[in-house]
């Protein structure tokens, strides 16, 4: 039997999820708001056309929640416990920030859940409307942040609007997008539901020290620090730096036998370059005097 994975949202994971399933002969079917280009996928326009149910055995949700939790949820609760039975394996991107402010302590999957800001207080509530769904086979991915080919920082950097932001103490932790794609491929090789397991790589750092590895690795020079008091930032990337905290990886390695091939932003940055196509970021050469 033909095994199908329903991408709910075809977002930056999907997309790099997918070619992995289609080598290994699966059938793919994805949901965006708009019409995607997305070659060997079967795209919905979703909220809008009917999903087809019959046949899908995986399901991966990317959605993002609001107020009142997962909104896939709030218009498909009804059609998911039907076919809950039937499936293989359900997985929902979540995020570390369910876990709150730690004041730049270690967390785990273990660590009660905690949140200090909106968006960990949505996903919170998400993940607990998940679980509430009987014979589901469930797994949750609490991730950190995300970045990979055009989620970078060398494209600011080149533009010359990068920053580095310096508050001290604050760590971050992320995870290279090649990362996501083989903690969920590893898990969907050995269901366990009911599992949680946070996505991230072994090196929570500084965002300078990141940005400023950055510069270096293009030959350019590294941004002047700016206090984070006096950065003008936004309220939505302000929010950010109010949560502090390292992120443990070690289920992903001990429970999926996952060994991650970025296990910090050193050697992920070096592939994300490796990846882009930088000339394109190079401002054209003014014309010549007249």
């Amino acid at each position: 039997m033909q095994k199908t994975l329903l991408c709910l949202g075809y977002g930056y994971t999907a997309r790099n999820l997918a070619p992995h399933l289609l080598a290994r002969g699966w059938r793919v079917i994805g949901t965006a708001r708009e019409p995607v280009d997305a070659p060997g996928v079967e795209m919905i326009t979703w909220p809008g056309e009917q999903i087809i149910w019959p046949g899908v055995t995986h399901v991966l949700n990317s959605i993002g929640p609001n107020a009142m939790g997962d909104p896939v949820l709030a218009a498909l609760s009804r059609e998911i416990s039907t076919i809950a039975p039937d499936l293989e394996w359900l997985g929902y991107l979540s995020t570390t920030a369910v876990y709150g402010d730690r004041g730049g302590d270690w967390v785990d999957e273990a660590t009660p859940v905690a949140p200090t800001s909106e968006r960990g207080n949505w996903r919170a509530l998400a993940e607990r409307q998940w679980q509430e769904i009987p014979d589901l086979p469930l797994h949750i991915f609490r991730l950190a942040g995300i970045y990979g080919p055009g989620r970078g920082p060398f494209a600011k950097l080149m533009a010359g609007k990068a920053r580095r932001i310096v508050k001290p103490g604050q760590v971050f932790s992320r995870i290279h997008v090649d990362d996501i794609v083989q903690a969920l491929l590893a898990s969907m090789d050995q269901p366990n539901p009911g599992g949680i397991y946070n996505l991230c790589d072994d090196d929570p750092a500084p965002p300078q020290d990141v940005l400023g590895h950055a510069a270096e690795l293009l030959g350019l020079p590294v941004p002047a620090e700016v206090p984070f008091d006096e950065a003008g930032m936004t309220p939505m990337a302000r929010s950010f730096y109010g949560e502090n905290k390292r992120v443990r990886n070690s289920r992903i390695k001990n429970a999926l036998g996952v060994e991650l091939l970025y296990p910090s932003y050193r050697e992920g940055l070096q592939a994300v370059l490796a990846a882009e196509d930088m000339e394109r970021f190079v401002p054209p050469e003014e014309p010549p005097a007249l």
